[in-house]
């Protein structure tokens, strides 16, 4: 569960455009990111090829601002549960995997201001 917390912060960075047809859940959100968790927590040099699609993928299905809002806010009550998360290797994330995106992941980040 802690590790799926550190997940949704990630999460946060890959929610971007588009209308989607069918709310993300925090589920799908986790499943998205949870093999980020090694480099997350600091235990791994980099996010493996996996982890990267993972982001890619959220990235893709949370179109809507609803959907972005609401991967912030699963993505920040997990990194709460989630004891010694890298802040640095979470907000880096995105760019590592090569996404980009219009805000930093991060635990106080505002998620009603995810568009």
């Amino acid at each position: 569960m802690a590790r799926l917390a550190l997940l949704a912060v990630l999460a946060i960075v890959l929610v971007m455009a588009a209308p989607a047809a069918e709310a993300i859940t925090c589920g799908q959100v986790t499943g998205y990111i949870a093999s980020c968790m090694p480099y997350a927590e600091g235990k791994a040099a980099a996010p493996t090829g996996q982890c990267c699609t993972g982001i890619k993928t959220l990235n893709s299905v949370a179109r809507s601002t609803p959907d972005r809002q609401a991967t912030c806010n699963c993505l920040k009550n997990a990194a709460k549960q989630i004891k010694g998360l890298n802040g640095g290797n979470v907000a880096g994330l995105p760019g590592k995997c090569g996404v980009s995106i219009p805000y930093v992941i991060s635990a106080s980040t505002d998620c009603t201001r995810v568009k």
